[in-house]
């Protein structure tokens, strides 16, 4: 059966292909613009699904049965009360960056497995994995050195876990993986279980 992630992010890419995975790139066509009120949990949650249900319309002619994957992350601010996405200037950035300094923040990434045959859903699942990240304590020069590396500007909560934003990790509680955007632990089982699809990992 033939494994699809819809996603344009090579950080997704290279931890399905890292597990043992063989699958073909979508690239769905969802906007992803946030709802006045939204929780952050909902807001993933409703940005997978849109991806999910869009993909449906980008699939190779060729497809006629398999599983696709979509996921959306999010960061918590360490107070809860404001979502972190990528920030669109560098001002944004050291913003966001000084906000996480020595605290404690949540990742959120919620992903879909949905099976298709002819165009039309056959299975679905549904999930919302929590990571718990604490930065240290940055300085100044630190904030401005890391934002000048260009590094942040395209990540959610300014920072790359997989990157030299590693650096700036005091502890994670909870899976890497979702940090760096498919928590791989819950996605392997529930596409193991539900869906019979099974990595490779013989090399």
């Amino acid at each position: 059966m033939a494994l699809y992630l819809a996603s344009t992010s090579p950080r997704r890419h290279q931890l399905l292909n890292d597990c043992g995975f063989q699958f073909e790139i979508l690239k769905p066509g969802s906007d992803e613009i946030e709802a006045p009120g939204e929780s952050p949990r909902a807001m993933v949650e409703r940005f997978a699904t849109e991806k999910a249900l869009s993909s449906l319309d980008v699939l190779p002619a060729s497809a006629r049965i398999g599983v696709i994957i979509t996921a959306d992350t999010t960061v918590v601010s360490p107070d809860r009360k404001k979502i972190l996405n990528k920030p669109n200037s560098p001002e944004v950035a050291r913003k966001m960056l000084r906000t996480l300094s020595g605290k404690t923040h949540t990742v959120l990434t919620g992903f879909v497995i949905c099976a298709f045959d002819a165009g039309k859903i056959t299975r679905w699942h549904q999930e919302v994995v929590k990571t718990s990240v604490t930065l240290r304590k940055l300085t100044p020069a630190e904030v401005a050195a890391y934002v000048s590396s260009g590094e942040p500007l395209d990540k959610a909560g300014a920072y790359a876990a997989q990157g030299i934003g590693m650096c700036l990790i005091e502890a994670i509680r909870g899976s890497y993986s979702n940090v760096v955007g498919l928590p791989m632990t819950e996605l392997t089982q529930a596409l193991e279980k539900k869906f019979k699809v099974v990595p490779n990992w013989k090399r």
